[in-house]
């Protein structure tokens, strides 16, 4: 069997959660994950979000959208992509998971304060958790930069021999 590469696999867990799993062979963990994206996808009614949304239709994809569902997604997308990164082939740099736990919370948040008008703009269920990814990866590096940097310091007392 071919080795998938951390790229390949991240990517099509981008494009379904699950099929990076499929392709690195983990085969219960990808049918568990399309699933578990099927389900939250279907009850909470994000295609339909999804396409109001690429349409400009804002208010209306707000309106369809049920968030106690959709409030699941980022963590299951996220960890989804994790999953088939760490398992894919190539080295696991330290900490790796640190940038997609911090991507995963900041969607969260973006979905939490959705409902809300910012700067005069409404940017709905869609657009703010997507826009939320930006500084949630951003952040997540810096702090996998920080504790890596951290954890390598040699334990210093201040004192002489």
């Amino acid at each position: 069997m071919n080795k998938t590469y951390k790229l390949e696999a991240i990517l099509w867990s981008v494009a379904f959660p699950g099929f990076g799993q499929l392709l690195n062979g983990h085969l219960i963990k990808g049918i568990m994950f399309i699933i578990l994206e099927f389900t939250i996808n279907v009850n909470s009614l994000f295609n339909q979000a999804i396409m109001f949304s690429f349409l400009g239709k804002i208010n209306e994809a707000a309106r369809v959208v049920d968030h106690q569902w959709l409030m699941f997604y980022p963590c299951v997308y996220m960890f989804a992509m994790y999953d088939a990164y760490k398992f894919a082939e190539g080295e696991n740099p330290r900490l790796s998971f640190v940038p997609f736990a911090f991507a995963a919370y900041f969607v969260t948040i973006g979905l939490m304060y959705s409902p809300n008008i910012i700067f005069g703009i409404s940017f709905g269920p869609i657009w703010l958790p997507m826009l939320s990814l930006i500084p949630g990866l951003g952040i997540g590096f810096i702090i996998r930069f920080i504790l890596i940097k951290v954890a390598s310091k040699p334990n210093y007392s201040g004192r002489s021999s």
